[in-house]
């Protein structure tokens, strides 16, 4: 079967196009999104793959169904992007990447903190014109400091593990306590507790209707005024125009994003030579103390290797007639 692969970058192609040969099947990767405009293309092909920047919602779906296509697997955790419901009356097979690689996820959120921490990007910027001076470049120890974890999964785990390693006390939040992270001194407390007590939270849970804003205004003003935010999970986590008031006020040390809740259309892609009309981006992005990134915490070698080696296997269960942990909407 050739599965045809939507959004796939450059470097995952030749992980893809491997791990299809492996398992029997073909691919053809498109670097385009799919959407209302893009998704004619997959007529007459039975599976399509998808990422999470992809538009699955209610007319792209359809127009799958009546192209002929009958499977969507998406390479990602995530799956917000996706009309379950309409995929289910239309009898579309859809999975999901369930699991993949933590340590991807939480090394680039540190990265994130500590980039922001220790003024990275700014001295970088000054070094290229050979301007060498330290004002405005000091950071601050995490040793002895407050991690605040919202989510302690897999990856919220990876991320106590690093920070219990810098020597932080830590705190969590989350549905469900992970006996894991009990065992690295972390306290569970309510979200209100850990926003207001931690000098760096980080953002580890799914997007859901429950945690859509999860971080709004509220919550950014319980937060300590010297306070590093950092957001790998999902964008909407973040009331972002409520976050750019709270940094007009002067708040945070820093504040790093590797997500953005308007990505879809933007991340992923070449807009610079366009004019970009999100206003709210365009400010956010202007703040010294702000670092944004495309949505790459995810991409490593190793990460990415697994997604991929999974969605094809998703592929596999499907043509097969088995059903894995992966299936959110099981064969019709």
């Amino acid at each position: 079967m050739e599965i045809l692969a939507f959004g796939v970058q450059a470097d995952e192609r030749p992980l893809i196009e491997r791990a299809a040969h492996e398992a029997g099947h073909t691919v053809h990767a498109v670097d385009v999104f799919l959407n209302t405009d893009t998704a004619p293309i997959a007529a007459g092909r039975e599976t399509v793959s998808t990422s999470v920047n992809c538009d699955l919602g209610a007319e792209v779906l359809s127009g799958l169904a009546a192209g002929g296509t009958r499977m969507v697997a998406q390479r990602s955790t995530g799956f917000n992007n996706i009309d379950l419901d309409v995929a289910e009356r239309l009898g579309l097979t859809i999975a999901r990447v369930s699991s993949y690689s933590p340590y991807s996820v939480a090394e680039f959120a540190w990265t994130l903190a500590m980039a922001v921490n220790r003024r990275v990007v700014r001295a970088s910027t000054r070094t290229r014109d050979f301007d060498f001076r330290l004002d405005g470049l000091m950071g601050r120890d995490m040793h002895g400091r407050t991690a605040g974890v919202l989510g302690t999964g897999k990856i919220g785990e990876a991320f106590a593990r690093i920070a219990h390693g810098f020597g932080m006390r830590l705190l969590g939040w989350d549905v469900a306590e992970n006996p894991a992270c009990r065992e690295l001194g972390m306290t569970y407390v309510p979200k209100d507790q850990l926003l207001a007590e931690s000098d760096l939270v980080s953002l580890h849970v799914p997007l859901l209707p429950a945690t859509q804003h999860l971080i709004d205004a509220a919550a950014l003003k319980t937060m300590r005024d010297d306070a590093i935010l950092v957001n790998s999970s999902r964008g909407g986590l973040v009331d972002t125009a409520a976050l750019v008031a709270e940094l007009r006020e002067g708040r945070f040390t820093g504040v790093g994003l590797d997500v953005y809740e308007a990505e879809a259309g933007l991340f992923f892609l070449d807009k610079s030579l366009e004019a970009v009309d999100d206003d709210t981006l365009a400010r956010l992005v202007t703040f010294p103390n702000v670092l944004v990134t495309s949505h790459q915490a995810y991409y490593t070698e190793d990460a990415v290797a697994q997604i991929v080696r999974s969605t094809v296997g998703n592929v596999v269960d499907y043509t097969e007639g088995r059903r894995s942990e992966n299936v959110l909407v099981p064969r019709s």
